[in-house]
């Protein structure tokens, strides 16, 4: 091959080579782009993005049993049970209990609830090993911690009360719809 026939293959390689095909590496930019959306749905503050959680049915709010067909345990300052005052909440939330098989027990309380779910099955004409559904009905402070509503639900779970309802006050529902016409 002659020399400009060669120099006029280097100087078209220099030209053309800004046009020459390279590979693309699409592994790292896949992973990158799995790590931003990972961290991005990891971190969002669920109550901004999304008000109802998929897969979580909410419970409706309606009017239910009137309050004096169900047994009402109230928790506030004290703990009363059909307007009786059985303990203070202090005392509920120190008790321990008697029972080493059932450390959430509050032996005090479990003693009322369970006089009491004996004479309403007396009542009915049910005997000890019978199922019982006599609703009982919680109404906790807003202040009052979860731990200790837990071990007011194992207690009266113990002492036969299987129909469990957490009261709250009822309010009217807002909406931010706009107003006029």
């Amino acid at each position: 091959m002659s020399r400009a026939r060669e120099a006029r293959q280097i100087r078209r390689a220099k030209q053309f080579a800004k046009f020459k095909v390279t590979e693309l590496n699409l592994v790292p930019l896949v992973d990158t782009f799995v790590s931003i959306v990972f961290f991005a749905l990891t971190t969002t503050t669920v109550g901004e993005l999304a008000p109802v959680v998929p897969g979580v049915t909410l419970p409706q709010s309606s009017v239910g049993m009137s309050a004096l067909s169900q047994l009402t345990l109230g928790v506030g300052a004290n703990v009363t049970i059909a307007n009786r005052q059985v303990m203070t909440t202090a005392e509920a939330a120190s008790s321990a209990s008697d029972d080493p098989r059932q450390p959430l027990k509050i032996p005090v309380l479990y003693r009322t609830l369970k006089t009491m779910s004996d004479s309403m099955r007396a009542s009915r004409g049910l005997s000890p090993d019978e199922d019982f559904k006599f609703p009982l009905a919680i109404q906790g402070d807003r202040t009052m911690r979860y731990d200790l509503l837990s071990r007011f639900m194992a207690t009266a779970r113990l002492a036969g009360f299987r129909q469990i309802s957490l009261q709250v006050q009822r309010t009217e529902l807002h909406t931010n719809a706009p107003s006029g016409p």
